[in-house]
C-alpha cells in the first residue's frame, strides 16, 4: 500500500505536512500568501511545491492528493476578532477552499481528495450563533451531494406565561 499524499491550503508555517510526516504521509504541496512562513516550509519541506494565493488556484490544475487539509483565516469567526463570521473579508476564504476540493474532485471523477480537515479557532461554533458552523458543515457535505442540506438551529425559548385558568 502506497503512502496517504497531502496538500495545505492555508499553509501557515506547514503544522499540517509536519504532522503528517509523524503519520507517515507525504506533503505534495501548499498554498500561502504569508513569506514569512513560506521561508520557514521551504527549509523545512524543501520538496513541497508552494503555489501560493488561494484565489488564483484551480483545484482541476492540482497535484491530486490523498488529504486536503485548510485552516481558513478565522480572524472573523474568532472570539478574539469581530465576529463578522463567515461573510467577513478574511473568513470567507473557507468558501475558497471548498470550491478547489470541489474542482480537484470533478476532475478526478470523485477519487481526490479522499479526507478534508479544517481546522479553525474558538468561536466557529458560535459565530453568528452557530449559523457560520452550520454553514461549514453544509458546504463540506455538499463537495459529495449538492442536495445536502443542515437545517436551522433553533435555539430553544422557555415558554412565556401561562396561558388560560393555569391547569
Amino acid at each position: 500500500m502506497s503512502n496517504l499524499t497531502l496538500g495545505s491550503l492555508f499553509d501557515g508555517s506547514g503544522g499540517f505536512p509536519l504532522a503528517g510526516i509523524l503519520c507517515g504521509i507525504t506533503p505534495v504541496w501548499s498554498s500561502e500568501i504569508e513569506p514569512f512562513p513560506i521561508r520557514v516550509t521551504e527549509k523545512r519541506l524543501p520538496y513541497v511545491k508552494h503555489y501560493g494565493d488561494i484565489i488564483r488556484l484551480n483545484g482541476a490544475d492540482l497535484e491530486p492528493v490523498d488529504i486536503i487539509t485548510f485552516g481558513s483565516p478565522c480572524q472573523d469567526i474568532s472570539i478574539a476578532g469581530k465576529r463578522d463570521g463567515l461573510v467577513g473579508s478574511r473568513s470567507n476564504l473557507f468558501y475558497e477552499a471548498v470550491r478547489i476540493i470541489k474542482e480537484m474532485r470533478e476532475k478526478t471523477n470523485g477519487k481526490y481528495p479522499r479526507f478534508i480537515m479544517w481546522e479553525n479557532v474558538p468561536g466557529a461554533f458560535s459565530s453568528n450563533g452557530g449559523e457560520d458552523f452550520r454553514c461549514v458543515l453544509e458546504q463540506i457535505c455538499k463537495i459529495k451531494d449538492s442536495f445536502v442540506s443542515i437545517p436551522e438551529f433553533k435555539k430553544w425559548k422557555p415558554a412565556g406565561e401561562i396561558v388560560g385558568n393555569g391547569y
